[in-house]
C-alpha cells in the first residue's frame, strides 16, 4: 500500500484524481492506496509538521489561490522533515514560469500538466517509477542490485542498475541544486573513466564510447567540473577530505596532459 500526500486546492481535480490514486497498483501487489488529502495550506503545513507516519509520494499544486509560492514554500518544510520522499507537481501552468521555479527552487522531481492527454495514466506512471526509485536510493538498499551489475574503485561506486552513483556512500546529486539528481552524462562519463582506469580519455576517445556525434572539449570539461563538484557536495556530506584537493594530488578525476584528457585515479 502506497501512502500519498497530496494538496490541491481545487475540488474537481480532488475528484478526479482520489479514486485512481487510491485504486492503482504502484508495484508492490496492493491495490488499496492511502490518499491524504488537504485543500489548504495551513491545513497542509500544519499537517506536515504533526504527521507522525511517512508518506511514500508527495503531490504539490504549484499554484493554490492565485499563489504560485505556495507549492515552493510547501516544499521547503517538506524537504526539512521527508528529505528523501520524492516531490511532484501536479499543476495547470507547466512550461511557464511557475515550473521554473518549482525546479529552480524546490526538491520538485517531476512537474506533470493537468490538462495533457491521458494525465491519470501518466500520474500513476511517474508515480509508480519515482517510488520504484526512492526504494532503490534507500541507505540501506545500496547494496540491493546484483554484485555483476556494481561498478567499485575505492569509495566510489557505480549501480549500473539505478545508475546511481556514490561516494563513501552518500549519493551523487547535482551541485547546482542538490535536490536534484545527478543529470545522466556526468554519470556516463564516470563509468568510462572508471572502466578505461589507469588509462586516461581524450575528447574523441570518450565520445565515441558513449556514441556522441558532437562532445566538444568545452562541453567534457564542464561535465567533469560537474561531478568534482558533486563528488565535493557528498564528501562534505560525509565528513571525508576534500574530493578537490584529491584531484588535485593526483587521485580522483585527475586532467592528463595537454590533450584534453581525463582519467580516475583510485
Amino acid at each position: 500500500m502506497a501512502k500519498i500526500f497530496w494538496v490541491e486546492d481545487q475540488l474537481h481535480w480532488v475528484n478526479k484524481f482520489k479514486a485512481i490514486l487510491e485504486n492503482a497498483d504502484f508495484a508492490d501487489g496492493a491495490t488499496s492506496n492511502e490518499v491524504a488529502v488537504y485543500r489548504f495550506v495551513e491545513t497542509a503545513r500544519q499537517a506536515i509538521n504533526h504527521h507522525t507516519s511517512t508518506p511514500d509520494i508527495i503531490i504539490l499544486d504549484a499554484n493554490m489561490n492565485g499563489n504560485d509560492d505556495a507549492g515552493i514554500c510547501l516544499s521547503h518544510l517538506i524537504a526539512k522533515k521527508w528529505r528523501d520522499i520524492p516531490v511532484i507537481y501536479l499543476s495547470e501552468h507547466s512550461g511557464t514560469h511557475i515550473e521554473e521555479k518549482a525546479f529552480e527552487l524546490s526538491q520538485a522531481q517531476d512537474f506533470i500538466a493537468k490538462h495533457q492527454q491521458n494525465v491519470e495514466q501518466v500520474v500513476c506512471w511517474r508515480i509508480k517509477a519515482l517510488i520504484r526509485q526512492a526504494k532503490l536510493n534507500a541507505p540501506n538498499n545500496l547494496s540491493i542490485s546484483h554484485p555483476d551489475n556494481i561498478i567499485q574503485s575505492g569509495q566510489l561506486l557505480i549501480d549500473l542498475t539505478s545508475w546511481n552513483v556514490y561516494w563513501h556512500g552518500i549519493k551523487l546529486m547535482n551541485p547546482a541544486n542538490s535536490q536534484r539528481p545527478l543529470t545522466p552524462i556526468p554519470r556516463k562519463i564516470l563509468r568510462q573513466l572508471v572502466n578505461a582506469s589507469p588509462h586516461p580519455l581524450t575528447t574523441d576517445q570518450m565520445a565515441e564510447k558513449l556514441d556522441l556525434e558532437k562532445l566538444t572539449y568545452a562541453n567534457y570539461r564542464q561535465h567533469i567540473k560537474t561531478l568534482r563538484h558533486a563528488f565535493e557536495q557528498a564528501a562534505r556530506q560525509a565528513s571525508q577530505s576534500s574530493f578537490l584537493t584529491l584531484c588535485k594530488n593526483g587521485r580522483g578525476i585527475v586532467t592528463f596532459g595537454d590533450e584534453g584528457a581525463y582519467c580516475w585515479k583510485k
